[in-house]
C-alpha cells in the first residue's frame, strides 16, 4: 500500500446557502445559483474560516468580539473541489481517502457521487478505481453541510447525537467558533492485490523489579540509560486481499515477514510466517538486551523500527513500519487505598510512575490548521517542565498522529478520552442511538490508530461524565460499558477509566474517604482556605485542578484593542468577558496587592497568585507519593486568545509564570515547605516541615533556608541533610523561627536543595513569600518593586543546532530591593521562547546565569502571519529581562547584525 498525499493540490472553497449546491439552478427562473462567495484558495488540512479571512470576508476573529461577526460561516454549506491526477502506478486498488471530513460530507468524483459521511475521527473512504481508468485526471468536490446543533459547556450530554469536537460551541476557555472543513490529511493509497490491515502490536519486557537506578541526565532532568531487559513485541496483523484480485489467492503464495531494528539501526530480531486471507497473523520478536522505554525524567526513550512486509510468490506486495518502545506496562493501587478504588498507579518497567501530569485542549479553535511545528513546540514545553503524562481532553479532540509519535519520542504518557464531555444542565452520557453508532465507529478508529503508541497508557469514557450531581458515571451506565468493551476487545494491555474524575466523588472534597480520582478547584481559594483545603486532602489522584491567571503583557496587546487595555472587571467589559468570563481575577488580586493601576501591573500581580496558588497544590500532593498517585494541570494550554484563563501556556506559545512554578515543583529533585497560609503576625512562631521530592531513592541531599527581607537582610539559617527515600517523600526537617519585623510588610523564605551526584544538575531555589502587614497581603511588593533594577549582558554568541538558538546571559540586581520574578522576553516576535530558569527572585547584589532557547515560530492558520514574518527575516533572537513591575530594560549590548 501507498499513499500518495493530494492536500498540496491546487484547492478551492465556495459558500453557498444551504441545498443550493445540490439544486443548482433556481426553479422559478432556471438561471445558476452564485453562492454567498466566489470560489477562493483553501487550505487543506484546514478550515473554512482562515480560507475566509484571507479572502478578506472576514476580520479577524480572534480579536476583540469579531469572532460574534463571524458565527454565520457555520450555517452555510462549503463546497471544496480539486483536480487529481491518476497515479502513475495504479495497483489493484486506489481508494480517495479523507482521514478527517468535519463534519457532515457529501463526496463526489468525476460528477458522481461516491458516497456520504458524518463524524470526524474515522476516515472516508471511496474506491476510485474505475473512474481512474477512464481519465488521467479526476475533478474532486466535497460537499460540507451546515453544522450540527450541538451541545456547547452549558447543556445536556444525555442530548448529546454528534462525534464533533463540543469546545467549539463554547466552553469557558474558548468562544463559538464552529469548525467546518477538511481538518486532516487527504490521500489516494493505492493498493496491490493483497494488502496488510489493521496492526495491532504491543511490546512488553521482563525486567528487575528491584532496580530503581537512574542514570544519566538530560537538560537537568534525571534520564536514565533505559536500562535493559528481555524485550518482546507482538504483532496481530490482518491480511486483506483486494477485492480485483479474487482469485489469486490459490496461486499466492502469501508470507509474512516482520523485522524489528534498535535504535541504532541494526537489525535486532526478524520472523516470518505464513499469511492467509481473512484472519489474523500472529508474530512474536524477541530481544534479548532490550533497551527500555521510560516516561519523561524516569529514563531515556529508545524506539525501535518494526517493519511488516507481505509477499506473494515471493515479491512484496506491502509493507508497514512502526517506531516503538519495548516496556513492561502496569497498574496498581495507591497505598492506603480502600479496597474499591481503581488502580490509579502507572508503573514502568517494574517502576512506579509519579503522574506529574498537564491536561491539553485544542491547540487552535480553528484545529485544522494546527501545524507540526505547533504538536512540537507543546510537547517540548511538556518535556523541559518535567511533564511526564498529557491528558487528550474528551470535550477536544482525538488529535492527529504527530502529537502521539511525539509523546513516543519524548516520553509523555498519554491518557486519551473518547468524545464526550460533561454539560451542566445535565452530565449523563447520551444513550441516543445515532449517538451510540457514531460514538462506537470513532472509537473503534481512535483503538486502531494509537494503541500502537507506546506512550499511550489510559484510555477514558470522556470528561466529568456524571450520573447524579457530584457522581461519577460507572461501568452500569450502558454507554460506558460499550466503550469498556471495545478497549478490552482491541487493546486490552490498556487501563480504562469509566470517565475522569473516576469517583467515587467528582469534586475534592474535604470529607476523608471519598477523594479517590478527583477534580476541582478552578481558582484560588483564599488565605488560608486555599492551603487548608489542599494541604491537607487524601484524594489518590488529581486528575484535573488548576488556577486562573492573566496572559502576559505582550499577547493581551496582540488580540486587545487599544480602548480596552486598561485593568477591569469582565462584569463590566465585554470585550474581557468575551475573553475569558469565568476567569475574572480582578477582585481576587485587588484583595491580595491592592488597587491595580495599569494593566502590566495586573498581568504581573495575577500571574504571581496563579503561579503561587499552582504550585501548593503540586507540592502538597507531591508529599503524599504514592498514597497520591499524581497530578494532572487544567491547562497546559489554550485554542484561542483569553485574557484570563487556567492555562499555562497562552495561545501565541508564550508560557506563564505558573508554567516555570510548574516546571520546578516538578523537578525530578525539589524541596517544597508545607505551610498553611500566608499571613502571620510580627514575632509569630512559623514552625513547618520542609520535605524532599525525588524521582530515585538514595541520593544524598542537602537543604540550606534563608529567611530575608526585600533588602536582603538576612534574618534566620538553617540546614538540614538527608538522603531521598524509596518511592515517598523525605520529611527532611522542620523550619522554626519567629516571624521578623521587616519594613515592607514581606518575608521571604529562600529554599535550596543540593547533591554532589553530577547526574542531578542543581535545581534553581524556590522562594515563598509570606505576610506581616495588616493590609494587603503582598501590597509591600507594589512599593519596593519599583526600587529593583536588573542589568543584563550577553554572555557568548547565539549558538544553532536542530533549529534551536541558544545564548547565555547574565543577570544582575543592581537595586536597592529585591527583583521579584525576574524573567526574559523575546522582542522580535518571530520565535518561540523558554529558558532553564524563568521567574525567579535576585536579591540586592546577586546575579544569576541564565541560558535562553528561541525556536522559529512554525504556527498555522491565524498564527501564519507571524511565521511569514519569521521566514521573510534574518532577524537573530532579541532578549530583554525585566521583574516584578519593572519597565522593560534596553541597556544590554545587540549581537553583531541585530
Amino acid at each position: 500500500m501507498r499513499e500518495i498525499d493530494i492536500g498540496g493540490s491546487a484547492w478551492e472553497v465556495k459558500g453557498f446557502w444551504p441545498w443550493v449546491p445540490i439544486k443548482g439552478t433556481s426553479m422559478e427562473l432556471g438561471q445558476e445559483l452564485l453562492g454567498v462567495t466566489d470560489w477562493l484558495p483553501a487550505t487543506i488540512p484546514g478550515g473554512v474560516h482562515y480560507d475566509l479571512y484571507r479572502a478578506g470576508l472576514i476580520a479577524h476573529p480572534y480579536k476583540d468580539l469579531n469572532s460574534l461577526q463571524c458565527e454565520w460561516v457555520e450555517n452555510r454549506w462549503w463546497l471544496y473541489r480539486t483536480e487529481v491526477s491518476r497515479p502513475e502506478q495504479t495497483g489493484e486498488r486506489i481508494e480517495l481517502v479523507f482521514k478527517g471530513l468535519d463534519y457532515e460530507a457529501v463526496v463526489y468524483a468525476g460528477g458522481k457521487l461516491l458516497g456520504e459521511h458524518k463524524g470526524m475521527y474515522h476516515e472516508a473512504a471511496f474506491d476510485v478505481t474505475a473512474l481512474f481508468e477512464e481519465r488521467a485526471t479526476l475533478e474532486i468536490a466535497v460537499l460540507l453541510k451546515h453544522a450540527p446543533d450541538e451541545m456547547a459547556q452549558i447543556g445536556k450530554t444525555s442530548e448529546t447525537f454528534t462525534q464533533k469536537s463540543r469546545f467549539n460551541y463554547k466552553w469557558d476557555f474558548s468562544t463559538r467558533l464552529v469548525n467546518l472543513g477538511i481538518w486532516d490529511d487527504v490521500v489516494l493509497r493505492v493498493h496491490e492485490c493483497h494488502s496488510i490491515g489493521e496492526v495491532y502490536l504491543h511490546t512488553d519486557a521482563d525486567v528487575d523489579t528491584d532496580s530503581d537506578s537512574v542514570t544519566a541526565t538530560r537538560g537537568g532532568r534525571t534520564e536514565g540509560a533505559g536500562g535493559e531487559g528481555k524485550g518482546r513485541i507482538r504483532l496481530d496483523v490482518e491480511i486483506e486481499q483486494i477485492a480485483s484480485a479474487v482469485g489469486t489467492e490459490a496461486q499466492a503464495n502469501l508470507r509474512l515477514i516482520a523485522r524489528c531494528y534498535d535504535p541504532q539501526g541494526k537489525l535486532a530480531a526478524e520472523r516470518e510466517t505464513e499469511a492467509r486471507i481473512g484472519g489474523e497473523v500472529v508474530l512474536e520478536l524477541e530481544i534479548p538486551q532490550a533497551q527500555l522505554w521510560y516516561p519523561n525524567g524516569y529514563g531515556a526513550q529508545p524506539l525501535y523500527q518494526v517493519r511488516l512486509l507481505l509477499q506473494a510468490d515471493g515479491v512484496t506486495v506491502d509493507e508497514r513500519a512502526y517506531r516503538t518502545g519495548i516496556r513492561k506496562l502496569e497498574y496498581v493501587a495507591n497505598e492506603g487505598a480502600p479496597a474499591d478504588a481503581l488502580p490509579y498507579t502507572v508503573k514502568i518497567n517494574g517502576k512506579r510512575i509519579y503522574i506529574r501530569g498537564v491536561n491539553m485542549t485544542p491547540i487552535d479553535h480553528l484545529y485544522g490548521n494546527v501545524t507540526d511545528g505547533q504538536y512540537a513546540w507543546a510537547v517540548r514545553l511538556m518535556e523541559e517542565g518535567n511533564v511526564n503524562l498529557v491528558r487528550v481532553w474528551g470535550g477536544g479532540l482525538i488529535e492527529k498522529t504527530r502529537l502521539y509519535e511525539l509523546c513516543d519520542e519524548n516520553g509523555i504518557l498519554v491518557w486519551q478520552e473518547f468524545i464526550q464531555s460533561s454539560s451542566g444542565v445535565d452530565n449523563i452520557p447520551s444513550k441516543k442511538p445515532e449517538f451510540l453508532e457514531l460514538l462506537e465507529r470513532s472509537a473503534r478508529a481512535a483503538l486502531a490508530s494509537r494503541r500502537n503508541h507506546v506512550s499511550l497508557v489510559v484510555w477514558s469514557g470522556g470528561n466529568e461524565l456524571m450520573s447524579e450531581p457530584n457522581k461519577p458515571s460507572d461501568l452500569t451506565d450502558g454507554n460506558l460499558a460499550l466503550l469498556r468493551d471495545l478497549v478490552r476487545k482491541y487493546d486490552p494491555n490498556r487501563l480504562f477509566l469509566p470517565t475522569s474524575a473516576s469517583g467515587p466523588v467528582e469534586y475534592i472534597t474535604e470529607e476523608k474517604g471519598l477523594g479517590h480520582d478527583v477534580h476541582g478547584h478552578w481558582k484560588y481559594q483564599g488565605n488560608p482556605r486555599h492551603y487548608e483545603l489542599y494541604g491537607d486532602n487524601d484524594n489518590l489522584f488529581h486528575s484535573e485542578f488548576g488556577v486562573d491567571g492573566l496572559s502576559r503583557i505582550k499577547s493581551l496587546h496582540k488580540f486587545l484593542g487599544e480602548a480596552h487595555r486598561e485593568p477591569v472587571s469582565m462584569k463590566t467589559s465585554m470585550v474581557w468577558r468575551h475573553h475569558g468570563e469565568w476567569w475574572d481575577t480582578l477582585e481576587r488580586d485587588e484583595e491580595v496587592f491592592g488597587p491595580m493601576k495599569t494593566l502590566a501591573d495586573f498581568s504581573d500581580c495575577s500571574q504571581w497568585m496563579q503561579a503561587e496558588g499552582l504550585r501548593f497544590i503540586l507540592e502538597a500532593n507531591r508529599r503524599r507519593k504514592f498514597n497520591n498517585s499524581g497530578s494532572i494541570i487544567w491547562q497546559l494550554n489554550e485554542p484561542w486568545p483569553n485574557v484570563s484563563c487556567t492555562n499555562l501556556v497562552d495561545y501565541y506559545g508564550e508560557p506563564k509564570m505558573a508554567y516555570y512554578w510548574m516546571k520546578q515543583a516538578f523537578a525530578p529533585l525539589h524541596v517544597s515547605l508545607d505551610y498553611r497560609k500566608l499571613d502571620y503576625g510580627k514575632g509569630e512562631p512559623f514552625r513547618h516541615s520542609l520535605y524532599v521530592h525525588a524521582c530515585e531513592a538514595g541520593i544524598p541531599v542537602a537543604v540550606t533556608v534563608e529567611v530575608l527581607d526585600v533588602q536582603g537582610t538576612v534574618h534566620h539559617v538553617a540546614r538540614y541533610e538527608g538522603t531521598t527515600a524509596n518511592e515517598r517523600a523525605l520529611r527532611i526537617g522542620e523550619l522554626d523561627f519567629r516571624m521578623p519585623d521587616t519594613n515592607d510588610g514581606l518575608v521571604l523564605v529562600r529554599v535550596r536543595c543540593e547533591t554532589e551526584r553530577c547526574d542531578f544538575l542543581q535545581q534553581p531555589p524556590s522562594v515563598y513569600f509570606f505576610s506581616i502587614s495588616d493590609g494587603p497581603l503582598y501590597a509591600g511588593a507594589l512599593t519596593f518593586a519599583r526600587n529593583a533594577k536588573t542589568a543584563v549582558r550577553r554572555h557568548g554568541e547565539w549558538r544553532y543546532a536542530e533549529g534551536l538558538a541558544t545564548a547565555e546571559f547574565v543577570i544582575a540586581n543592581e537595586g536597592t530591593a529585591a527583583a521579584l520574578h525576574v524573567h526574559a522576553e523575546e522582542l522580535t516576535d518571530l520565535y518561540w521562547m523558554d529558558t532553564d530558569d524563568q521567574y525567579f527572585t535576585l536579591l540586592p547584589g546577586e546575579t544569576r546565569g541564565v541560558s535562553v532557547r528561541c525556536v522559529p515560530k512554525t504556527g498555522g492558520g491565524f498564527l501564519a502571519e507571524e511565521v511569514a514574518a519569521a521566514q521573510a527575516s534574518d532577524t537573530l533572537p532579541q532578549i530583554r529581562f525585566r521583574s516584578f513591575l519593572e519597565e522593560p530594560t534596553t541597556d544590554y549590548e545587540r549581537n553583531d547584525g541585530q
